[in-house]
């Protein structure tokens, strides 16, 4: 399985349609870049004469024999065809797994000529698991194909990307110090929501001309429209970034979560750190403790720093503080306490910083 960077590199490869490949796997839950990841190759596709596009979705009751006849019933048209399987749980099921390794033989039997493959196939899932990535049906996928996973971007990342889609319509930012807060401003206004900050950074090329913007433009022009989520949420809270929990927790707040299911979240994070913190204090490997306890992606990241930066008496205090707050959301008073607990949830943070 490949990341965006090799996507890349093997989409500038494709100059003939012997390039291609038969079979693409795109995992992933952002959905700005999976759809322009699937434009890009498509758009190369359609210029080799894959004019004739179908659709499939697996849902209750689906035929899986639609696929298996995918790539090999002709197009009634004598086009090259372009066919999309959406898969959108991820778990094809008993009849659909053994189905989509038989699908994988099946691409793997086929050889191509200078002409290339006669259907291309993509197969679009949502952000995929350790256990599914090992699945027998989606290593047969793997090994037939190409398998891409997008993943999401966080919030130390925003700025870049944000930088280099200007740039790509002819803006920049000012240079220095300047520059940098305006990255960050529109950073914290879309965070969690790449569509709309794609859709607010396309309306800075229509506001103002190429060329350098202001910060003052850009403050100016950007809507607040970041979205958050109890996950991310955690992770601001591991990494210590007290301004960043503040604001989702105002958005969260806003966006009428509930507040239970935050301080279940919260709860959770905080029993499985003191479990951690306690056996790497007793000596543990803190790789190995973050493998057997399922700890992936950008947690595996801000676990060892939290494990390292937080003291065990303010780990105590923060478990003590989201129990007292469990109760009070049930509607229990508790003495030593703000009146709302979401300025409970701030105090947590704080500890943790």
């Amino acid at each position: 399985m490949v990341k965006s960077e090799s996507l890349q590199v093997h989409l500038k490869s494709l100059t003939s349609p012997a390039a291609l490949k038969p079979l693409y796997i795109f995992s992933g839950d952002e959905p700005l870049l999976m759809m322009e990841a699937m434009d890009q190759l498509r758009a190369i596709a359609k210029k080799m004469a894959y004019t004739e596009r179908v659709v499939l979705l697996q849902e209750r009751g689906f035929d899986w024999s639609e696929l298996l006849n995918a790539g090999q019933t002709m197009s009634l048209f004598g086009d090259k065809r372009w066919v999309e399987l959406r898969i959108p749980t991820g778990k094809p099921g008993r009849d659909g797994a053994e189905a989509l390794r038989q699908f994988a033989t099946q691409i793997d039997s086929q050889e191509f000529g200078a002409e290339g493959p006669d259907t291309i196939v993509c197969i679009i899932l949502p952000k995929l698991d350790g256990k599914t990535k090992a699945s027998a049906w989606f290593s047969a996928l793997d090994e037939a194909g190409m398998a891409i996973q997008l993943d999401s971007l966080d919030r130390a990342q925003l700025p870049q990307w944000i930088a280099g889609r200007l740039k790509k319509q002819g803006q920049e930012v000012e240079s220095g110090s300047k520059g940098q807060r305006a990255l960050d401003f529109i950073a914290d206004q879309v965070e969690g929501n790449l569509i709309a900050a794609h859709q607010e950074i396309q309306k800075l090329g229509l506001l103002h001309q190429a060329g350098v913007l202001t910060e003052e433009q850009i403050r100016s022009a950007i809507l607040k429209v970041a979205r958050y989520n109890v996950f991310e949420l955690t992770e601001a809270m591991l990494a210590g970034d007290l301004p960043r929990l503040n604001r989702m927790l105002d958005g969260l707040k806003g966006e009428g979560e509930p507040l239970v299911l935050i301080l279940w979240s919260v709860t959770e994070e905080l029993r499985l750190l003191s479990k951690l913190k306690a056996a790497s204090d007793a000596g543990e490997s803190v790789q190995q403790l973050m493998r057997s306890n399922r700890i992936w992606g950008n947690k595996e990241r801000l676990y060892p720093l939290a494990l390292r930066r937080v003291q065990p008496v303010k780990l105590r205090r923060a478990m003590q503080l989201a129990a007292g707050l469990d109760r009070q959301a049930k509607g229990l008073p508790v003495s030593e306490l703000p009146s709302d607990p979401w300025d409970g949830l701030r105090l947590v943070g704080n500890l943790l910083r």
